[in-house]
């Protein structure tokens, strides 16, 4: 099955023959928008690994009874929304692509984020411990060890924590298209790459 529209980003990579993404290489043979999930990972190496690495010592933290006072400054949300604005420039800006590429970016940072949520409040209702992610704080006032708010994170949270940014994204990218006269890094050479 073919998902895609538009020229690949990565030339160097066979988009063209799509056969699943059976035993391929991570995400090989799965083709979004003319791109396969590896040059989307690719793309969005620098926030996913901020992203897990901030989530991973919040966890960590909480678990080694830091207080939650001192642990919310380990902000994964913060780091998503600094990505969002990031990535809608960026996808514009370097020619990787547009809205359409943006949702996958932004998709694979949301599953790194929520994995992590998730992982800590299955660890809450396993241990019967708060942590970080089941404080009432951060579940809507109740308990956070609880397997609806688990499937929370897994049903609406991995959705809605997507297209929500994706939007705000979309406008994002809007205003770089408009403000840079159609310009990309392909004929734009001052802009940086990370």
């Amino acid at each position: 099955m073919r998902v895609s529209i538009g020229a690949p980003w990565n030339r160097s990579s066979n988009l063209g023959n799509v056969t699943g993404c059976g035993s391929a290489a991570l995400g090989e043979g799965m083709n979004i928008f003319g791109k396969s999930l590896s040059d989307y990972v690719r793309f969005s190496k620098l926030f996913l690994v901020l992203i897990a690495v901030t989530g991973l010592v919040r966890l960590a933290l909480s678990l080694g009874g830091v207080p939650n006072s001192t642990v919310k400054w380990f902000s994964m949300t913060g780091l998503m929304w600094i990505a969002v604005v990031y990535y809608a420039i960026r996808v514009h800006k370097t020619g990787f692509g547009t809205y359409k590429h943006l949702l996958p970016v932004l998709a694979v940072l949301n599953v790194v984020f929520q994995a992590i949520a998730i992982a800590g409040i299955l660890i809450a209702i396993l241990t019967g411990n708060a942590n970080v992610f089941s404080a009432p704080e951060y579940a809507f006032g109740g308990d956070g060890k609880t397997w609806s708010h688990l499937l929370a994170h897994v049903f609406i949270g991995t959705t809605l924590g997507t297209l929500f940014p994706w939007a705000i994204g979309c406008a994002i990218l809007a205003a770089t298209r408009k403000l840079s006269g159609g310009k990309t890094y392909e004929n734009n050479r001052h802009v940086p790459q990370f």
